[in-house]
């Protein structure tokens, strides 16, 4: 083979292989049954804060641990564990994405991703539209 034909090649092997890849990784939003059904796959969860339970922070062997529970989009309950602080005006919060997965019967989030509630009113605007 010419080693145009070898390059081109390569190319084809690798450019699939990142297709799959994506493919594979797609953001697509699971429940915590689904999550707790493969455990150490990372899931991207989205839901809100059940402002019923209690939200931690604490230290544990120099580890800033942030704690709290999550309602998914089913209903379902979940204790969520973020190894980080907590982020300012939390209860606030519209809505929450995680990304991680489960170990034992905590979720274990690598990263928060959250919805604030809109600061702005629509009916402060309605008034100066007209102008």
């Amino acid at each position: 083979m010419k080693k145009t034909h070898i390059a081109a090649l390569i190319f084809v092997v690798i450019a699939i292989a990142a297709i799959i890849t994506t493919v594979y990784d797609a953001d697509t939003y699971a429940s915590f049954a689904e999550a707790r059904e493969h455990p150490g796959r990372q899931f991207h969860i989205i839901g809100e804060l059940n402002p019923e339970k209690p939200i931690e922070e604490r230290i544990e062997q120099n580890t800033l641990t942030f704690s709290f529970y999550m309602l998914d989009r089913d209903g379902e309950e979940s204790k969520v564990i973020y190894f980080g602080g907590k982020p300012q005006d939390f209860e606030k919060l519209d809505q929450i994405v995680l990304v991680g997965s489960y170990n034992h019967d905590n979720f274990v989030a690598s990263q928060l991703l959250l919805k604030c509630p809109s600061k702005y009113n629509e009916d402060e605007f309605a008034d100066t539209a007209e102008y």
